[in-house]
């Protein structure tokens, strides 16, 4: 039967990243990981937005401040619910050091700053990448019963699993990319900003001695801080009804400049961050 986590106001970001800390300390004996998924759901009902810091958010993403809420801003409103689930001692693997793979956003409507959200988050689909264990992180977001959002969040968990020795496929060559739209420089003061309007203080991001312990050379940024950065660059040309498949590629250190990309397409946008020497992506996205 399915747990149901009732809360009343959204978990404190500091306490479940003590949570995931201590998650990542050993217990001898008595682990308490296993192999597959609780089955168990969020709930948060009559979420209202703090315009100081939807306002916070904007500043840090360059996204605009307005009536309406920003595509990507649910994202970090539901991004301590899915947590408060991952921070479990029965959780298959600890949070701390688990990277964004994808994610992808679906909106109905646009949602006003004035109306109140329910939000109903849970994992599924936990299964093995020869990089480690992917499982996905599935939120809804209702205004009374109108289904006005909907999310999935794939997080991956670098380790060996049963498909780690398959062999790889050849590299693509790396290639001069094409002239940008534009280019965008990324430095940590950046990437702080944004961790504190966020609350994504995982030190992969805001830590250089963090980011190695888990095998980066230097910091990286978030993810969802390029997702949300890139749509800058089509503000207004964003349907009401929209939907929003972001892939993360190699992740961006700190600092870096990358190339930005936006091309018109029927229906929608393409939208990338390529490496401005080498080509390879750091994001790619279609909005349509």
């Amino acid at each position: 039967m399915t747990e149901t986590i009732t809360l009343t106001e959204p978990p404190k970001n500091s306490g479940l990243f003590v949570k995931a800390a201590l998650g990542a300390v050993p217990v001898p004996l008595v682990s308490g990981r296993k192999s597959t998924l609780p089955d168990r759901v969020v709930r948060l009902e009559g979420l209202r937005v703090d315009p100081d810091h939807l306002a916070a958010y904007c500043r840090a993403t360059g996204l605009r401040f307005g009536d309406s809420l920003p595509l990507t801003y649910p994202f970090i409103l539901s991004f301590p619910l899915a947590m408060q689930l991952v921070v479990a001692r029965d959780f298959p693997f600890v949070a701390v050091g688990a990277v964004h793979a994808q994610n992808l956003i679906e909106r109905g409507r646009e949602i006003s700053v004035s109306e109140p959200l329910d939000f109903t988050t849970h994992i599924e689909n936990l299964r093995e990448h020869p990089k480690g264990l992917l499982v996905d992180a599935i939120t809804e977001v209702n205004v009374g019963r109108e289904l006005v959002w909907r999310q999935v969040t794939t997080f991956l968990h670098q380790q060996r699993t049963s498909l780690s020795g398959e062999p790889k496929g050849e590299p693509k060559p790396e290639e001069v990319p094409p002239p940008p739209m534009r280019t965008l420089r990324v430095d940590q003061k950046t990437i702080t900003r944004y961790a504190a309007a966020s609350g994504d203080h995982n030190p992969i991001h805001t830590s250089a001695l963090g980011a190695k312990a888990f095998g980066f050379p230097k910091a990286i940024a978030h993810g969802m801080w390029s997702a949300a950065n890139i749509l800058s660059n089509v503000e207004g040309r964003i349907p009401e009804k929209a939907s929003y498949a972001v892939k993360f590629g190699k992740p961006i250190l700190l600092p870096s400049t990358v190339n930005v990309y936006a091309d018109q397409v029927d229906g929608g946008w393409d939208l990338a961050l390529l490496n401005p020497k080498k080509g390879y992506p750091h994001l790619t996205a279609t909005l349509r």
